[in-house]
């Protein structure tokens, strides 16, 4: 393993760390208050109530899935299918940081953590 090899595997396990993490916060702090509210209010549809939880927690997979992906690439994909994966969740990683970084005004460490993940997919993606 070299040490492009060793940059992705680390922008992964950020990322899915990462991911964990905001999936466990967002379903305390958003999913379950949401939900308790749309099931208080009589005129919610039953699918919306079905949704709102995927929905929320739609980036916390994408982050999840794209950070095993990079892992994947650093020990298995070929150079094309490296720079694709690569280019993908770090756009991906970059939407995360750039609105925990707005969103927040700073004072959110997932911007900062997805910062991290983004030089070393950046560092990792060219052999």
């Amino acid at each position: 393993m070299n040490w492009q090899d060793t940059a992705l595997v680390l922008a992964g396990i950020i990322g899915s760390t990462v991911a964990v993490i905001h999936g466990v916060l967002v379903q305390r702090y958003m999913v379950r208050p949401v939900g308790a509210f749309l099931q208080a209010e009589k005129r919610a549809a039953a699918s919306t109530r079905r949704l709102v939880p995927l929905l929320l927690h739609f980036s916390t997979v994408s982050w999840f899935v794209g950070g095993l992906a990079l892992i994947a690439a650093a020990g298995w994909f070929g150079a094309e299918a490296r720079l694709a994966t690569s280019l993908i969740v770090g756009g991906l990683y970059l939407y995360g940081a750039l609105g925990n970084l707005w969103g927040t005004r700073g004072r959110h460490p997932g911007w900062m953590l997805y910062s991290v993940a983004l030089i070393l997919i950046a560092f990792g993606a060219i052999r």
